[in-house]
């Protein structure tokens, strides 16, 4: 008898994109939902929600250049302009025409200028957290990341003790006691890849110039439909930023989660996933 495929297998996959391999992890069929990780994240970070959107989505959780398991080539343009173009190469790659796309943080800004930049490829977005022109992340932590001290800092923090990287990612959850024993991967694992550090600091230091581009353009997602997630004990990218972000991003709705930090579908994976899959129902368009 032949054996049934399970929809919810999460397969390791590569795909060649201007150069490239770039690794993603894919399951489910049907509409595709791309999945952007954060400023030092990785396809890893969705693990807790790949297998339950793969019941609503053909799920596609991308390595970014130069992070998680894809290629690391020096020099190559990290601004949030080109980052996205380079997601939509990938999407004609992988053969998809449009998407849902959900991104963290500086994935989320990668997606805002995704859908602003190729709106037709965009159906609507679900950002966490998502960096923005009115969030106060960067007025210090950016800042020195730009100093010399910095940067010699940055390069020492694939070598520090597991146990201080793990207190770090426990302040980005609301309750440190709900950080998952494999969370920590998802954000150390390519760390110590030659670029990775390099390709991050080149993010840091167009920082402020890609945030000034993108409030200049974002009131072109005025009418795309946009979920918003939120954790209320936020310390990177403050919940007081969403409130202006909203009145640009007309047909956005937004779910605050008390007691919950950075990373809420990583937190709370259930109450996100369930949130994910209801918006996708709620919005079955042809795929």
């Amino acid at each position: 008898m032949r054996e049934m495929h399970d929809p919810t297998e999460i397969e390791e996959r590569y795909v060649s994109v201007d150069g490239a391999q770039l690794h993603y992890q894919h399951a489910g069929s049907g509409r595709s939902l791309l999945l952007l990780h954060g400023l030092v994240g990785s396809s890893k970070n969705w693990r807790k929600n790949i297998a339950s959107l793969a019941r609503h989505a053909s799920v596609y959780a991308l390595d970014m250049l130069n992070m998680g398991e894809s290629d690391r080539i020096a020099g190559r343009d990290s601004s949030l302009e080109t980052t996205a173009d380079l997601v939509v190469a990938c999407m004609d790659a992988l053969g998809l025409e449009t998407a849902d796309v959900a991104g963290h943080s500086h994935g989320g800004a990668v997606a805002m200028m995704l859908a602003i930049r190729h709106p037709d490829r965009v159906r609507s977005l679900i950002l966490f957290a998502p960096a923005n022109p009115y969030c106060d992340l960067g007025r210090h932590l950016i800042a020195f990341y730009q100093t010399s001290l910095g940067k010699w800092f940055a390069r020492q923090i694939p070598w520090l003790p597991r146990r201080l990287k793990a207190t770090a990612l426990g302040r980005m959850y609301g309750d440190p006691m709900r950080v998952p024993a494999d969370a920590l991967d998802g954000y150390v694992d390519g760390l110590g890849i030659p670029g990775t550090i390099d390709h991050v600091l080149n993010i840091v230091r167009g920082w402020s110039s890609d945030m000034r581009k993108l409030a200049t353009v974002l009131s072109k997602l005025a009418d795309k439909p946009t979920l918003l997630i939120w954790g209320d004990r936020d310390r990177a990218v403050g919940l007081n930023s969403a409130e202006r972000l909203q009145r640009v991003l007309r047909q956005s709705r937004l779910m605050v989660l008390p007691g919950v930090g950075h990373i809420p579908f990583e937190e709370m994976p259930e109450t996100c996933n369930v949130a994910m899959g209801e918006w996708l129902q709620r919005r079955q368009l042809p795929h």
